[in-house]
């Protein structure tokens, strides 16, 4: 094995600044809690410079941001390729960045089963969702289960499952975000709090979807660089061979053997399967990912988009497996990155440590500024596109379209969009304080669940089954959200962990391999029962709705485009 890399730290960073400026996701995890540690100056310095650029890029959107299309869905003038990277950036969270090379450093091989279940939900969206969701759409999702359905019960229903989505998943981001800031930083956790919240606010209020997607981009291009950094850093060590590489981290890790074999980390096959369908359908239906599909000019656009965002989520996912096999090698054998008080594999700071303590045996105090500065601009990208999302539901489809009936102006529902942002990121800084103590995992599944089963369920079947009717759309998607609820809060994560019952309700920790399900079913069983003279009328437009999500013909913006 090789000398360690901190003379090469500059040299690496040169490489990272290349990276950044030319490379081509839930999901978030539970960064539990954390200690202050000391003030990391690198760290703060850089991330002030990413600030700077960034508010620099949003002065510079606001200036572009005219119409209600520019503000959400920036005019459908982003390529397929810097939507792509911008998916990208919207998907790949700090907590997966750390969460999951922190579970692949405590379990090996094992640790890849969450990277592998949001992976694999791309095909899906790119098969099923990205074309037809761009011809029929405008900028939501409910656009698109509305262009045949009856406007307000089913725009009512799908923005409330857009919001609830969006705040749970900004709670875990801003909780996230506070625990990391904490101890990456040196802040106090309501200060990183309200820094987040601040410049969340003030990207999506006067930049919208312009400034939001150059936020995701740069992000995501910084948390690629640093990645493979870190990556060539652990294969430096060890002559760019794997077989050395897993060889040393079986040698060294407790398990031994173990580490390479699956089965240690999700042993009930039930919760397996369960937590499987959440991650893969549930990335068809996060409103801040679906709404990206209409940046761009036409579905060919889209599609690219996804093929591309699929590359760049799948490269990331493989530079976590080799860091955290990298950390059993590297960070693991030496005491000054170790919890002498917890013993074995335990770090300082936590687990979710391991690609931070790994980054500086790599590169340094410098390399560890820039890999923190990296970790805090991806939260910051992260709820900036959910900020957006949630803010277009309030706006666009219950403002504009339910409460307005469409008899409104455009400058008049951006106006109402940038006072949702402003109180929503009021909310997520709120409840980000208010549930410091508690234990986000159970956010994170409730997120991932209720995308599974109330919004893909009603998005699916709009656009590919006639017999769908309001009716059954709302009465099924309504079941698939209360139930993917209720059996979140009757489990072990929540009835036991948070409110400290003695046993579970449901024996279960994932909802969706029943609460999805039964949006179907209901789905279909209310739809066939329904009789009425609109429920027919609806299944006549469907062939008009068919022959458009398949042609784009008399799509938004094609005779543009």
């Amino acid at each position: 094995m090789k000398t360690p890399l901190s003379a090469l730290a500059a040299p690496l960073l040169a490489v990272g600044a290349l990276l950044a400026t030319t490379t081509v996701a839930l999901a978030a995890g539970d960064v539990g809690q954390t200690a202050k540690q000391a003030t990391n100056w690198h760290a703060i310095v850089m991330f002030l410079v990413f600030v700077a650029a960034t508010l620099g890029i949003t002065y510079w959107a606001a200036q572009r941001t005219k119409t209600a299309a520019d503000f959400y869905a920036a005019g459908g003038g982003i390529t397929g390729f810097q939507n792509g990277l911008a998916i990208a950036g919207d998907y790949m969270s700090a907590a997966s960045f750390l969460g999951i090379s922190a579970l692949v450093y405590g379990s090996g091989y094992d640790g890849l089963i969450f990277s592998v279940g949001w992976l694999v939900g791309w095909p899906i969206v790119l098969f099923l969702i990205a074309e037809r969701l761009r011809n029929l759409g405008k900028y939501t999702f409910a656009d698109v289960a509305t262009y045949r359905l009856a406007r307000t019960p089913v725009r009512s229903f799908a923005a409330t499952g857009a919001l609830i989505v969006v705040i749970f998943y900004l709670i875990g981001q801003m909780v996230g975000a506070g625990q990391l800031i904490k101890l990456l930083f040196g802040l106090d956790y309501v200060y990183a709090v309200v820094v987040v919240g601040a410049l969340m606010m003030i990207y999506v209020t006067f930049g919208g979807m312009v400034a939001t997607t150059w936020v995701q981009i740069i992000k995501a291009c910084l948390l690629l660089g640093g990645a493979t950094i870190i990556a060539l850093g652990v294969m430096y060590q060890f002559g760019f061979s794997f077989e050395s590489l897993f060889s040393r981290a079986v040698e060294v890790h407790p398990k031994h053997e173990a580490i390479m074999a699956p089965g240690t980390l999700v042993s009930n096959p039930v919760d397996a399967i369960s937590l499987g369908i959440a991650l893969m359908f549930g990335t068809a239906g996060l409103p801040h990912i679906l709404m990206r599909f209409f940046t761009v000019p036409d579905a060919r656009e889209a599609r690219k988009s996804v093929f591309y965002a699929t590359g760049f989520i799948g490269y990331f996912y493989i530079l976590t497996f080799i860091i955290g096999f990298g950390a059993i090698c590297l960070v693991s054998v030496n005491p000054d990155y170790l919890d002498a008080v917890k013993g074995g594999l335990a770090l300082r700071g936590g687990n979710n440590m391991a690609a931070l303590h790994l980054a500086h045996a790599i590169g340094g105090d410098l390399f560890l500024g820039f890999i923190s500065a990296v970790a805090f601009a991806t939260i910051l990208a992260v709820v900036s596109g959910l900020t957006l999302a949630g803010a277009s539901a309030i706006s666009h489809d219950l403002y504009a379209s339910v409460f307005m009936h469409g008899k409104t102006t455009e400058g008049r529902e951006v106006r109402v969009s940038r006072i949702a942002s402003l109180g929503l990121g009021v909310i997520a800084v709120l409840l980000g304080i208010a549930f410091e103590k508690q234990n986000v995992a159970f956010i994170v599944a409730l997120t991932f669940s209720v995308a599974a089963s109330a919004n893909f369920p009603v998005l699916l079947l709009s656009m590919f089954w006639s017999g769908l009717t309001t009716r059954g759309a709302v009465i099924g998607g309504t079941i698939g959200l209360v139930s993917s609820v209720v059996l979140v809060v009757l489990s072990k994560t929540v009835w036991v962990q948070s409110f400290g019952f003695a046993e579970p309700i449901v024996p279960y920790a994932y909802p969706a391999i029943f609460s999805m399900p039964a949006a179907f079913f209901f789905s279909w069983l209310f739809s066939v029962l329904d009789n009425s003279p609109r429920a027919a009328r609806e299944r006549a437009a469907f062939e008009a709705q068919s022959i458009r999500s398949e042609t784009g013909l008399g799509a938004e913006g094609a005779a543009a485009h």
